[in-house]
């Protein structure tokens, strides 16, 4: 897509993900967030050693390099050439070469090859507003055969909006101190004032849209979602 009117992905990824020096800290700020229950969730929707999968916004490629374990061909997509560079020398070196990187976004990446058997992406498509998100989703869509999978977690806001303010003032009791352990009190408040996190009762309906069943939809703390949905 190159219409002029096309938003610049980059522009919209958050400056610190295109920082080596934030990218060789990025797993330890996250947690090390375990890829299993999302290889699970894909497994038990019948994917095996055959099957395709997309990671769109990978970062340090935890989901693909374990997928990559999984699956048969693993294609770790992300707007930073840090984040694919680190993906790329990891895979080499556990001997992963059924791991392919590309540097694009949700609304730039080129599928090659047959049809998708999933699509994973987690905390990455609430980096585009919602109007570019309806995008992204036909998009993932059209990366997917029939009957393919969208593992999607994310920022997503389970709350009224006028529980906003009591929302976020709970989540930022849980902030950490020191930025290179997790995410502080700013980091949240960043999010909230300069990203584009979604209330759930408008990305569900985004997701019908763009042509997705939800069979499944999990809620933490009122602002954490997964969600495996399945295209028609």
């Amino acid at each position: 897509m190159s219409e002029t009117w096309m938003i610049d992905e980059l522009a919209h990824a958050g400056p610190e993900h295109l920082d080596p020096d934030f990218v060789a800290g990025f797993d330890r700020k996250q947690g090390y967030p375990d890829p299993g229950p999302d290889i699970d969730e894909l497994r038990a929707r019948g994917l095996d050693k055959s099957a395709t999968v997309v990671d769109l916004g990978a970062g340090t490629g935890r989901f693909a390099l374990a997928a990559a374990r999984a699956f048969g061909r693993v294609v770790a997509v992300d707007v930073s050439s840090p984040m694919t560079r680190v993906i790329a020398d990891r895979a080499a070196e556990a001997g992963l070469d059924n791991v392919e990187t590309v540097r694009a976004g949700f609304l730039s990446y080129a599928h090659t090859g047959p049809p998708a058997d999933a699509v994973s992406t987690r905390h990455a498509l609430h980096q585009l507003p919602d109007f570019w998100k309806t995008i992204a989703l036909e998009r993932i869509a059209g990366v997917l055969r029939p009957g393919g999978v969208l593992r999607l977690r994310d920022l997503v806001y389970d709350f009224h909006p006028s529980q906003a303010a009591d929302v976020f003032a709970e989540w930022q009791a849980g902030a950490v101190t020191d930025p290179s352990e997790g995410y502080t009190r700013e980091d949240y408040a960043e999010h909230i004032r300069t990203e584009h996190s979604t209330y759930r009762w408008l990305l569900e309906p985004m997701l019908e849209t763009a042509g997705f069943e939800i069979v499944a939809a999990e809620f933490a703390g009122r602002l954490y979602g997964a969600y495996t949905c399945v295209k028609r």
